[in-house]
């Protein structure tokens, strides 16, 4: 049987009542990545050997009775994550060949609950992009149609999760790069609440805005893999002391009167009309199922793009600044020291992370730093107040998860500007620091997958699985496959 079909849900009911092993669901997923990874090249590498070795190991805990909630489940990590003993290069040269001698916090918690995982993926380096065409290595292919990109930075996730070369995966999302890939590639994304889960071990980009968060098939699965993952961590000051309650717990309940809100703002001009008519269907089909729009404002949408991109570059130019040839990463000769600073950062990082060093670099500089930083951070707080005072009359809120459908490869990589707009509907739920996840909700006439976001309150990932899981189970685009 093609146990890589399966999601973690039904796999592990499986394993339970011990129909099939681990072995055979690892060995599946190997036999389908070996039959479709040089089309989509979704992972930077493989730990096949040692996915057998996790899930033999699955599989004698199981026959002993202990069983946990990811135990013989084959999953895979975005590469900006570490994992000890097994390279760690965030897709670029200066990272490549690191092998972290610890674990990240959440591939920490994967391995309590006995995953088996399956290799480390692709991203834009650094997860700086839209694409993955700014991999230092390779570009990931979308599974509905190889001419086209996945999506970014998560782009490797999300890919082998739609291509089924994994159960399921870890991505992080600093703009929209968890969100933005999972609708481009038609399988389920969530960034939780900024500091629901704990970063340590995630090589930051810009720190109040990273988050980690899970890429599935289904809503349940998600609900899964953020129970384990999320949690106070005494390692990340930012993660915060929230209880974490059961996020499958809701799972399946009504939505009969949830107050769904509709930002005029996210319906703007320029918007595929594939994906306006796929999104304001879903609308319908909330209501049909008893929710209840509203029409809300977030007035200060139209700043996002730009706050975003003073800020991120700002956070990446100070937390890039570690790799100088000396303390990190790669290392040029040069005539001089200063001269080998010079050539490692130029030989080591490729062209999108230099531009938003400099970018970054200029907006912190002497005599620009309150016009543009500080400035920045202000506009921040309006477009948290918009979220908050939306959610005085709402429960969650809906848009489209991207303007348009998955793009074609080379189409927008010699604009810069086309490219960050790619994430114009997914950047201010990362400024809010609230809670966002996108859904399969329709194709386009051209067989490609569109996306449904739901935004939910601070800490109320509880409603937004809800509210997502009812629209799922009442329409079948999760349960489509790509042909390949």
């Amino acid at each position: 049987m093609d146990f890589y079909r399966l999601g973690i849900s039904e796999i592990s009911a499986r394993l339970e009542k011990r129909e099939i092993s681990s072995r055979e669901v690892t060995a599946s997923v190997f036999s389908r990545i070996g039959s479709v990874e040089d089309r989509i090249r979704s992972f930077v590498t493989l730990t096949g050997d040692q996915a057998m070795d996790m899930a033999e190991k699955a599989d004698r805990e199981i026959a002993s009775g202990k069983r946990n909630t990811l135990s013989g489940i084959p999953v895979a990590v975005k590469d900006n994550m570490c994992t000890k003993g097994i390279p760690t290069t965030c897709s670029s040269k200066m990272l490549q060949g690191f092998i972290p001698p610890y674990e990240s916090t959440v591939t920490s918690k994967l391995l309590e609950q006995g995953y088996v995982l399956t290799g480390k993926t692709n991203l834009d380096e650094f997860a700086m992009g839209s694409s993955t065409e700014n991999s230092g290595f390779f570009t990931t292919r979308n599974p509905w149609d190889t001419g086209r990109i996945p999506g970014g930075s998560s782009g490797g996730s999300a890919a082998a999760v739609a291509a089924d070369e994994c159960i399921a995966a870890l991505g992080s999302d600093t703009g929209g790069s968890i969100r933005q890939p999972a609708a481009l590639c038609g399988v389920v994304g969530m960034k939780p609440t900024y500091g629901r889960i704990s970063r340590y071990g995630l090589v930051a980009f810009a720190s109040s805005l990273d988050q980690i968060g899970p890429i599935t098939k289904n809503v349940r699965d998600c609900a899964v893999l953020l129970n384990v993952i999320s949690g106070r961590d005494p390692l990340d000051s930012t993660s915060a002391p929230v209880a974490v309650p059961d996020f499958t717990a809701r799972i399946g309940k009504d939505i009969k009167g949830l107050k769904i809100g509709i930002p005029k703002e996210y319906f703007i001009a320029g918007m595929d009309p594939e994906v306006e008519k796929a999104v304001r269907d879903a609308i319908l089909q909330y209501a049909s199922l008893g929710a209840i729009p509203v029409d809300v404002s977030l007035p200060h949408s139209g700043y996002a793009v730009a706050t975003y991109y003073v800020l991120a570059t700002s956070e990446a130019s100070s937390n890039l600044a570690r790799y100088d040839g000396v303390k990190y990463g790669f290392r040029a000769e040069g005539k001089d020291l200063i001269d080998m600073y010079m050539q490692s950062r130029a030989q080591g990082f490729g062209a999108e992370v230099k531009r938003r060093i400099m970018l970054g670099t200029y907006t912190l500089s002497s005599g620009y730093y309150d016009a543009y930083y500080r400035k920045a951070q202000q506009v921040r707080t309006l477009i948290k107040g918009d979220f908050e005072n939306a959610f005085k009359t709402v429960d969650v809120i809906l848009t489209p998860t991207t303007p348009t459908a998955a793009f074609r490869m080379g189409e927008k990589t010699a604009d810069p500007l086309q490219m960050y707009l790619a994430d114009i509907f997914t950047i201010s739920v990362n400024l809010a620091g609230v809670p966002g996840i996108s859904i399969p909700c329709g194709f386009t006439s051209g067989n490609l997958p569109i996306g449904l976001q739901l935004i939910g309150k601070h800490f109320d990932e509880e409603t937004l699985l809800q509210a997502a899981y009812a629209y799922e189970e009442s329409t079948d685009w999760h349960r489509r496959k790509p042909n390949l």
